[in-house]
């Protein structure tokens, strides 16, 4: 056997998992009407091949570089001013107002080589998604003496969320969150969680300056990686926020 059907179950399409399960119990002589046993066995390989997707899906965002001659890719960057500065007018593309939002210089494209059009994305989402707390966290970014700029932050926390992806540490998280396909969103949300939660670490820090930036954001990795190790960890905006 059966080793090798098991190993080939890991891999298999989505399309496919409804008849591997199917070819398992057979292997394994266990009755067809068992219904918990293949419920729980289709979660399982759906879980598996379904955060092999997300990765690849988010790579494959990830390595669309930021565009200025694309409309799609203008239009978002565009939004993400206006969710966050809904009572000031932007007066040109490239102006030395995109700091104001935490970007390093007059034309935020430069900002995204990294994480290219992910790191827009995941900017995007939380602002619209979450527009009030991510007006909250912009205003603090701001602070006299713990400010820090708000966009370089989120381009950074996003390639945070994409390395644990990257190497499987996401796993134990989105199994829990999700019986069957993890999803873009799945995604998006963590990244949601990552901002949240490391402006309340930078602020609970008290950083000296934001030139010790790089030491604080390996301490915030090293204690989400931590969470992480929990088998039975979900981690949510929506259960941060909880009184």
């Amino acid at each position: 056997m059966s080793v090798f059907l098991m190993k080939d179950a890991v891999h298999v399409e989505e399309a496919e998992v409804e008849n591997c399960v199917r070819d398992v119990m057979k292997e394994k002589k266990i009755e067809q009407k068992d219904t918990r046993f293949k419920t729980n066995l289709q979660i399982s390989l759906l879980q598996i091949t379904g955060y092999k997707k997300l990765y690849l899906n988010v790579e494959n965002l990830r390595r669309i570089p930021y565009d200025s001659e694309n409309e799609e890719h203008e239009e978002q960057l565009i939004e993400l001013w206006n969710l966050l500065m809904p009572h000031e007018n932007l007066k040109a593309r490239v102006s030395k107002q995109w700091c104001d939002i935490g970007f390093q210089g007059d034309d935020p494209k430069t900002d995204f080589r990294g994480m290219g059009l992910l790191g827009l994305v995941n900017l995007v989402y939380f602002s619209r998604h979450y527009t009030n707390e991510a007006r909250q966290i912009l205003s603090r970014s701001n602070h006299p003496k713990l400010g820090y700029s708000y966009a370089i932050v989120g381009i950074n926390l996003t390639e945070m969320a994409y390395s644990l992806l990257k190497n499987g540490t996401l796993k134990a998280h989105l199994y829990n969150l999700v019986s069957g396909l993890p999803q873009m969103e799945h995604f998006h949300q963590f990244y949601c969680y990552l901002v949240y939660e490391f402006d309340k670490f930078w602020f609970e820090e008290e950083p000296e300056s934001i030139m010790h930036f790089n030491q604080y954001r390996e301490k915030f990795h090293e204690k989400i990686k931590g969470l992480l190790l929990d088998y039975n960890v979900v981690l949510t905006l929506q259960d941060t926020k909880k009184p």
